[in-house]
């Protein structure tokens, strides 16, 4: 069904891009034919000034010609206003790569694309986009949209195993935006721009509607510029059952700059992305600062994509990993739009080389403080021409040499699980480590349940080491049945090198027959529990703002030395519900139609058929003996 709307959806923008803009796509396919022109000739080495930079006219020269197009007004004068604000964003990709302890790989990818204007402002009409994509600006500008936040994510990330993401998100889609405080109708503005995200990124986001839509009070602050407080204006959504495929990558690709052509970007293969243990790719728009006085305010979108390479499901048998056997292609050029394009290793627990070998060898180096513990990093600049060699071409190659010993195990952790038994109730259990040895520090629980478990909020329990741990804050959203479910957000205080039970029972609705899914025998999907929380450091983290500062460390920003921002999410629930014999109806047209035929049939044979008396026929013997006496003409025997 995803699939055919998706058909449906990417019919319908090439028609309305064919009919709006014939000539703009035609400069643009001659620009592009142009570029790779240039591109296939320049073999030669870009040239590299002393201090590592591409030299002003390398830079200028790879520039797509965006900016030398002229845009005529209605009464003939051109445009020139647009195309200052068009020139004034950048673009920077990066990508990180951790061995595991299990001997696995992260490989976290990060596209930033920055562009100082102003979408939601009345006044300028942004009509000429060069680096950040026309679609997105769009949708920001007609549904005046402060932040948004999307995730599509296959499998499950293991804490326990792989330790913290740079960027966490649940299994399935998510989606949580931030309206202006201009909007009057926000549910009218989320669900139209739940159906555009639909199209754009060809997933299922078009169910999503009031059923499964909650308004969080505590969680999901902005990360971006402004510190809201009117939850108003906030929606957030998730999409358990949703499934991730190459249809959902391709339009991901298409808003970089470079697509799939070059930079980092030529590694996302399909075949490779998905056969691994974890996939996610998100998409992240926030109006962020641009220097630490925040004298300039720009828009950024952060396109990032986590992926975990199994050792076994990837049928090699060693530990020996590559660029080439993780993505099946090596790098050869940096984006040509990128200002930044870099390849981080984290060698932490390898500062010896006891540990694995990496080759090639590079003499960068960088520190960096990831999640309250301090970083090493090899890092490989993409700019530099004399980074891929006489080959042109960079395949890293990582060989292990030894065990990599115990990982450390998270501070923060959570998990949750369904008890009970039959049909009728059932209860809620999630389960919440703190394995920091002396500190606590609360945390927010938000659980967003589907109308049809009915939860009894009385029975609601929180115990920490056997003792009731009393929330401080508790803000409970009945659900009503068939518009809204329920929502549920404490705030607990966890004590150190402890576990934090919270259990709630709930009773089982029955569904009208409609209301149930082809395989309801399957069982119903519910949300992951959302725990967000600041997490004493090991080390004082970084509150100063820099451009330098690499995209991986700068995600969420940090406002206290002592402490940084976690967010875990639980596992989906897979639950049960009365569920009828659909295949009674099938019985019940069988029987009818058996009785049917049976009865009505020899009635109709009876009221329709004739009935004749048949003489009995004469043996053989007579027969014969009467064809002879008719030859003689003797009179026959009766």
């Amino acid at each position: 069904m995803a699939a055919h709307r998706c058909g449906l959806s990417l019919v319908f923008i090439l028609i309305l891009s064919s009919l709006a803009c014939p000539s703009s796509c035609d400069a643009l396919e001659k620009a592009n034919e142009n570029t790779g022109e240039k591109q296939s000739v320049s073999d030669t080495p870009r040239e590299v000034n002393t201090d590592g930079s591409i030299a002003a006219e390398d830079l200028n020269e790879r520039q797509w010609q965006s900016t030398d197009v002229e845009a005529d007004r209605s009464d003939g004068t051109k445009d020139s206003e647009s195309f200052t604000a068009a020139a004034r964003d950048q673009f920077q990709e990066e990508l990180v790569i951790r061995p595991l302890h299990s001997g696995d790989i992260y490989a976290s990818f990060q596209f930033r694309t920055l562009w100082d204007t102003d979408f939601l402002q009345e006044r300028q009409k942004v009509s000429h986009y060069r680096l950040f994509p026309k679609s997105l600006g769009q949708v920001l500008s007609k549904f005046s949209v402060r932040e948004l936040h999307i995730s599509f994510t296959q499998g499950f990330w293991r804490t326990m195993q792989w330790g913290q993401p740079f960027i966490p998100s649940p299994p399935g889609a998510e989606l949580w935006v931030w309206f202006h405080d201009t909007v009057s109708d926000v549910d009218g503005n989320w669900k139209e721009l739940t159906n555009v995200l639909s199209g754009i990124f060809c997933a299922s986001l078009n169910f999503i509607d009031l059923t499964n839509t909650v308004q969080p009070s505590a969680s999901f602050k902005p990360l971006g510029l402004g510190n809201a407080t009117d939850h108003r204006f906030l929606r957030y959504a998730t999409l358990p059952r949703e499934i991730v495929c190459t249809e959902n990558l391709t339009p991901w690709k298409k808003l970089l700059p470079c697509g799939s052509k070059a930079g980092l970007s030529v590694l996302l293969k399909s075949e490779k992305l998905f056969h691994s243990s974890f996939h996610s790719q998100a998409v992240h728009i926030r109006p962020v600062c641009q220097d630490e006085q925040c004298t300039s305010k720009a828009w950024e979108l952060r396109q990032t994509l986590n992926v975990v390479f199994d050792l076994y499901t990837s049928g090699q048998g060693k530990k020996e990993w590559s660029l080439f056997k993780m993505f099946s292609r090596t790098l050869t050029e940096a984006c040509p739009l990128a200002t930044s394009s870099k390849v981080y290793v984290d060698i932490t627990d390898n500062p010896e080389g006891e540990l694995f070998e990496l080759s090639p060898a590079t003499p960068l180096l960088s520190q960096a403080v990831v999640l309250g513990d301090r970083r090493t990093y090899s890092v490989f600049d993409l700019t530099r021409a004399e980074m891929f060699g006489q080959l042109r071409s960079l395949n890293l190659l990582l060989r292990w040499k030894g065990d990599s010993g115990d990982m450390l195990r998270p501070l923060l952790h959570a998990e949750r699980y369904v008890a009970g038994f039959g049909l009728q109730t059932g209860e809620i259990h999630t389960v919440i480590y703190n394995n920091h040895p002396y500190r606590a520090f609360p945390v927010l629980l938000m659980d967003s349940v589907p109308w049809y478990l009915q939860l009894y909020i009385h029975t609601l329990t929180v115990t920490s080491k056997s003792r009731d741990n009393k929330p401080s804050y508790i803000h409970y959203q009945p659900a009503k049945d068939r518009h809204r479910p329920h929502l549920l957000e404490m705030l607990i205080q966890l004590p150190p090198h402890s576990m934090t039970e919270v259990t709630v029972q709930f009773e089982r609705a029955l569904l009208k027959w409609t209301e149930y899914t082809p395989d309801p025998n399957h069982g119903f999907y519910v949300g992951s529990s959302v725990v967000s929380a600041l997490v004493p450091s090991m080390v004082a983290m970084n509150t100063n703002f820099t451009q330098d500062q690499p995209l991986f460390s700068s995600f969420v920003p940090v406002k206290e030395e002592s402490s940084y921002f976690v967010r875990v999410y639980t596992e989906p629930l897979l639950v049960n519900l009365p569920t009828p014999d659909f295949s009674m109806p099938y019985n019940v047209i069988c029987l009818t139609c058996t009785v049917v035929a049976v009865g009505y049939g020899s009635f109709y044979n009876l009221l329709t058929r004739t009935f004749q008396v048949d003489e009995p026929s004469l043996p053989l013997a007579k027969r014969l003996a009467n064809l002879i006496r008719r030859i003689r003409g003797v009179p026959l025997l009766a």
